[in-house]
């Protein structure tokens, strides 16, 4: 990187926090869940100091509400949550997607169903993500595997949000969340951020759904230009419609607009892939626990590899479909009862894929994955 970085020790709560002032966020609207909270402690002394704002919500509904509100009127808005956090949230996320508002979610997955283990880490909210809320609706889920891509990632989950009109999450675990690493912070305008697109023209001819763009163009509330907006399926101008063909096209058009793009949303990392016979399909702190493995495995004269996904949500169909096609066997190691074997078998139709489930609260151990790359090499 070129320019000015200051190099700092944070916390990941703490590296999503400075990602989000670096990309412009301006509002965080939240409530204090562990192990979440650090996010909201580090905006609360900071945003203040470069002119925004920040409120802590009665619960969890209310700031989810709070940032689609902050948005609507043309702030860079944040939320954080966990676990339970993240199910009281659906409601108003369906609402976000159907009304096309930009902003940001920040999930620091922890034990669970219900209150569960607020404590211990877990990775069992990526099919939340992208089922939680009712209805087919745009999902767009990033998650990093290290504390300085917690920082990078969260800038990049503003600039999608803002170029396509919706909510992104950033999913991470307690492990990340709580760990320390170095992380460059380089000066504004080092790292490309995306500001959403202003309507031109007259006031009067405005159209906040208008359909001959692929993304509309959204104006702030309050800033000369009168329009609707409304949960119910709606025609160009916001207001509801029944009409069955403008209910269809609206709601392909939400997919469509992520669909299209998946190439620009997607990110991927292959790490010792190009001649894996048995790969490793790991996300979050799990993916450090895989590429220890891996190393392991190639200093026994195995060839392993790992396959990361940083995006998730589109998944990695065509990149995890050619890497999987060279390969023997699939290990999948994930903090839950397995959620993303499921979408692994379903890309790539492999014989040999074989999962590594813990919910206990512990992560997953490098020689719990070494263990099965090396019996099913």
């Amino acid at each position: 990187m070129a320019g000015k970085t200051v190099r700092r020790l944070l916390q990941g709560n703490e590296a999503c926090a400075e990602g989000a002032l670096y990309a412009g966020c301006n509002f965080f609207g939240g409530y204090p869940i562990t192990p979440s909270t650090e996010i909201a402690e580090t905006l609360s002394r900071e945003l203040p100091k470069r002119g925004g704002k920040w409120i802590q919500m009665e619960d969890e509904i209310a700031s989810i509400a709070s940032i689609v509100g902050a948005s609507i009127a043309g702030a860079k808005a944040l939320t954080a949550t966990s676990g339970p956090g993240l199910s009281l949230k659906q409601e108003v996320l369906g609402y976000a997607c159907l009304t096309e508002i930009p902003c940001v979610l920040i999930n620091v997955m922890r034990g669970g169903p219900s209150t569960g283990y607020p404590t211990g880490p877990s990775q069992a909210d990526i099919m939340q993500a992208k089922w939680g809320t009712h209805g087919d609706h745009p999902v767009i889920t990033l998650t990093p595997s290290t504390v300085p891509e917690i920082f990078t990632e969260t800038i990049r989950a503003f600039n999608l949000a803002e170029k396509y009109r919706t909510p992104v999450f950033v999913f991470y675990d307690e492990i990340l969340g709580h760990m320390r690493e170095a992380v460059e912070l380089p000066e504004q305008g080092v790292i490309e951020v995306v500001d959403r697109a202003k309507p031109e023209g007259k006031p009067e001819d405005y159209n906040p759904y208008d359909t001959s763009y692929e993304v509309a163009p959204l104006a702030p509330f309050g800033k000369g230009r009168r329009f609707h907006i409304t949960g119910l399926n709606h025609n160009d101008d916001g207001f509801p419609t029944n009409d069955s063909t403008k209910i269809d096209e609206g709601n392909r058009r939400i997919m469509a607009k992520i669909d299209n793009n998946v190439s620009d949303i997607e990110s991927t990392e292959e790490y010792l892939m190009d001649d894996a016979e048995v790969i490793v399909f790991a996300f979050g702190s799990t993916a450090r626990s895989a590429r220890f493995a891996v190393n392991r495995a190639r200093e026994k004269g195995i060839k392993a590899g790992l396959f990361r996904p940083i995006t998730m949500w589109p998944f990695p169909e065509k990149a995890l479909k050619k890497a999987a096609d060279k390969a023997k066997s699939i290990i999948v190691p994930e903090m839950n009862l397995g959620q993303t074997i499921l979408e692994v078998e379903r890309v790539t139709g492999h014989g040999t894929i074989v999962g590594l489930q813990r919910v206990d609260g512990e992560p997953i151990h490098p020689t719990e994955i070494i263990e099965l790359i090396e019996k099913h090499s």
